[in-house]
């Protein structure tokens, strides 16, 4: 074989029962020399700007999932402790890039559970509808907003449905789905989720009724809807359903019983592939690690299941009963984190060619134009070796569209928006701010620079790419 295999001797922390948390090795970061300090404002040939005509009014850009009535006035910068303490410790280069959805349940519904899950890795809190009372899923809702204002994080929170189709024949006709569904739905509007994850979708319709509703029910709402993949049906309008949803989940397990065993991996990739073609967050689910269910180690099937998912570059993973009602919910989430971990490290050491083929998702002309600003954005950062993309985002499109790049290294995305903030949490490589910006780069620039150097987060000479879709422009430039 023309190939080697790196391996290591030191115990994996998969193989011990005491099952530290796995340290992070400190990157060697390399600005080259041939970069120089550049000034955003006066050097001319580090940045880029779109003529006014050629702009992109921020009204016509798609806002990336849910956006709030109102906007949260809050001096400073809004990041968690762990993300602080990461970058502080170990660098870009030690975040993890695959995001992870817990499921909540009677494990770790207290709200010292919830922290435990946030500081432990959990991007995204998953109620399922199937089990307990409405009263006790508002309960978790409420637990993990509270943790969120009060720790910094920006945990999203994710409600599946039940499982009935949906179909109405107009918002005030006759409703086929059960009744319970739609109270279901109501109740998530209310409590205002961030995403609203639909079972057994058929057509496209589905989703598009469901949008509709929930724009009828509350015009100020943005909530995002995540389409389940894990049927015949779903597969046969597979393009079409991922196009009208905000994003997807591989329900591997009922899909398994739809299909044959021997086909699920390839589905698996072939939504995965497609989703990041259309410019959709995708999550892989059901049974990652099912037997941490009773025990404290995953199998080593498991392990290669999760590497899987993690190298085909899917935006999330997805812990069901392991986490809710699972004996270890904080070592299987360590799993995930670990393995994730150390396959994108892998995947940047050996240099991997991201041969993904990406078409244009913007329809006008100004909006492929700063598409293409996001996409060459990712290039430079590649090519030039940057430490990190910077982008100030108002709709989250932006920091989308450099997510679908998969980057090598980490996007800081700066919003004003808490909803959008946690929305984006859910996206691959993406690390959320909440940060009040101006029309005024410069500003926003020293502003920036001085809260995260304040912070220990960034060093001068970090070398850095900054984008946003208010200037609709693309910077290089070494922190001063």
């Amino acid at each position: 074989m023309s190939g080697s295999f790196r391996f290591s001797a030191s115990l994996s922390p998969l193989q011990s029962r005491e099952f530290p948390r796995m340290p992070f090795l400190k990157p060697h970061i390399h600005v080259p020399n041939h970069v120089p300090a550049l000034n955003p404002m006066t050097a001319a040939h580090s940045r880029v700007v779109l003529p006014e005509n050629l702009k992109v009014k921020l009204s016509a850009l798609p806002i990336t999932m849910a956006s709030p009535a109102a906007m949260t006035e809050v001096e400073g910068l809004d990041v968690d402790m762990v993300t602080e303490a990461e970058l502080k410790e170990n660098g870009f280069r030690s975040t993890r890039r695959t995001k992870i959805v817990c499921t909540i349940g009677p494990r770790t519904c207290e709200f010292e559970q919830i922290e435990a899950l946030a500081v432990g890795g959990m991007n995204v809190a998953r109620v399922n509808m199937c089990h307990g009372t409405r009263e006790w899923h508002r309960d978790v809702i409420r637990r993990v907003r509270q943790l969120n204002e009060e720790k910094g994080f920006a945990v999203a929170v994710m409600m599946d449905t039940e499982g009935s189709e949906i179909h109405m024949d107009d918002l005030n006709g006759a409703e086929s789905a059960k009744a319970e569904d739609w109270l279901d739905i109501d109740f998530g509007i209310a409590e205002g989720v961030d995403f609203i994850a639909v079972s057994f979708v058929k057509s496209a319709e589905v989703i598009k009724t469901l949008k509709s509703y929930i724009t009828a029910q509350s015009p100020e709402s943005r909530i995002a809807v995540i389409a389940k993949i894990e049927s015949i049906d779903s597969l046969e309008n597979l393009e079409e359903i991922i196009q009208a949803s905000d994003g997807a989940m591989v329900a591997r397990g009922d899909l398994g019983a739809q299909i044959p065993l021997e086909q699920v991996p390839s589905v698996q990739q072939k939504v995965v592939q497609l989703c990041r073609q259309l410019n959709k967050p995708v999550i892989v689910a059901s049974q990652l690690l099912e037997s941490m269910i009773e025990y404290p180690i995953p199998t080593r099937a498991e392990v290669a299941d999760v590497s899987e998912a993690v190298g085909q570059q899917a935006d999330g993973l997805m812990l069901s009963s392991e986490s809710a009602m699972g004996l270890y919910p904080e070592k299987a989430l360590a799993v995930l984190r670990s393995v994730s971990l150390r396959i994108e490290r892998q995947r940047r050491e050996e240099k991997h060619l991201d041969t993904a083929d990406l078409p244009i998702v913007s329809s006008s002309m100004p909006a492929i134009i700063f598409e293409e600003i996001c996409n060459t954005a990712s290039r430079m950062a590649k090519k030039l070796e940057a430490d990190a993309i910077f982008v100030y985002t108002k709709t989250g499109q932006s920091a989308s569209l450099l997510s679908r790049n998969r980057p090598d290294c980490p996007v800081f995305a700066f919003t004003p928006t808490t909803s959008i903030r946690r929305c984006l949490n859910l996206r691959w490589g993406l690390i959320p701010f909440r940060l009040d910006f101006s029309d005024d780069v410069d500003s926003n620039l020293n502003r920036t620079f001085s809260l995260l150097k304040a912070r220990g987060m960034i060093n001068s000479g970090d070398f850095i790419i900054v984008v946003s879709d208010v200037m609709q422009s693309i910077q290089a430039i070494k922190v001063p």
